[in-house]
């Protein structure tokens, strides 16, 4: 789907009842099924089966939430994804309308990593570069 992008699709993988998730050099795209809440189990999920898989505990990546979907996020997920993933050098969120901003928000503030709201993928991906090449 993001092939158009400088780094290269590693693997797409569809998790059901929980979303479409898209694995790149240094970052994921993640697309949540609509009415999905996604607590840490979910989370749990995805991580052990794929992103320990693609990154480990070195290789560092940048988290895109791209919210093309409405759906329900526990946020004392990020305190427990961050002790998981010590390589994670950011978190994206792609929003399209002003509920998700307030929301988006609101989510930074249980983050520890830099986190930026974006209105679009692409500047979503740029950024997510440049954290990761700023680290090298």
């Amino acid at each position: 789907m993001y092939e158009n992008f400088k780094d290269k699709l590693i693997a797409k993988h569809i998790i059901k009842n929980i979303g479409t998730f898209y694995y790149y050099q240094n970052f994921i795209i993640s697309e949540i099924d609509e009415g999905t809440v996604i607590t840490l189990n979910e989370v749990l999920q995805v991580s052990s089966k794929y992103t320990k898989k693609y990154y480990g505990n070195l290789t560092p990546f940048v988290y895109i939430a791209n919210r093309v979907h409405s759906y329900s996020l526990e946020p004392t997920v990020h305190f427990k994804t961050a002790k998981m993933f010590p390589n994670a050098k950011g978190y994206g969120i792609v929003i399209y309308n002003s509920l998700n901003e307030q929301i988006a928000k609101l989510e930074q503030t249980f983050l520890n990593i830099p986190t930026q709201v974006f209105d679009n993928l692409n500047t979503a991906i740029q950024w997510a570069e440049s954290l990761v090449m700023s680290d090298d």
